[in-house]
């Protein structure tokens, strides 16, 4: 990525980490994005699915910690912000809230239900990171410039060292997804290969 002069001021980082204070954070890899008959599906995200896979089996024989973050509304809830934007999805209960058949959470992972971007905001992730002892966050998931930046910013925020593998994150656009990853890369963590990610495991 070529660097405007303001963010070329960053400095050259690139994270190692350590299996046992790191955890994978699923974001939204759910039937109302990924599956036909969802209420906003995002066609390009299918190509995320089989990378993602491969990276939560390898996550899950390393005894890295898998946390699914869920987009879950309710209805009849008059201020849920979202559905003044956007059509409802993701409904507490229904076919659309659950995660894709191919990425089903196991024994021993975690789900955390969020009602806003943000993995982070109202929900227990913050503390259930905390309690696993985990200072880095591997992010991935749909989408790449609302759910899953919004949860970079604020694990960045909270002090956790964010890595991207680009291979299993989708925007809603070619050009939302390189701006999304250009703005992690240059300011709030890494953004790499999910082949690097998976050596390093």
């Amino acid at each position: 990525m070529e660097l405007d002069s303001f963010s070329g001021k960053k400095k050259d980082l690139t994270y190692t980490f350590n299996k046992r204070s790191t955890a994978i954070l699923v974001v939204d890899m759910l039937n109302d994005f990924l599956k036909t008959g969802g209420k906003m599906v995002l066609d390009t995200g299918k190509v995320i699915i089989e990378p993602s896979s491969r990276l939560l089996e390898r996550a899950r024989n390393n005894e890295i910690p898998i946390v699914y973050v869920n987009d879950s509304h309710r209805l009849g809830v008059r201020q849920d912000r979202e559905f003044k934007k956007r059509a409802e999805h993701c409904i507490e209960g229904t076919w659309g809230a659950e995660v894709i058949r191919e990425l089903k959470p196991q024994e021993g992972d975690f789900v955390v239900k969020k009602r806003r971007f943000s993995g982070f905001y109202e929900t227990d992730l913050d503390l259930t990171l905390k309690d696993l002892k985990i200072d880095t966050v591997i992010i991935i998931g749909v989408v790449t410039n609302i759910c899953v930046r919004s949860t970079v910013h604020d694990a960045f925020f909270r002090g956790y060292k964010v890595i991207i593998p680009r291979d299993c994150v989708m925007a809603t656009g070619e050009r939302e997804q390189e701006s999304s990853l250009y703005d992690i890369q240059t300011h709030f963590g890494e953004v790499t290969t999910l082949e690097r990610v998976m050596e390093l495991m």
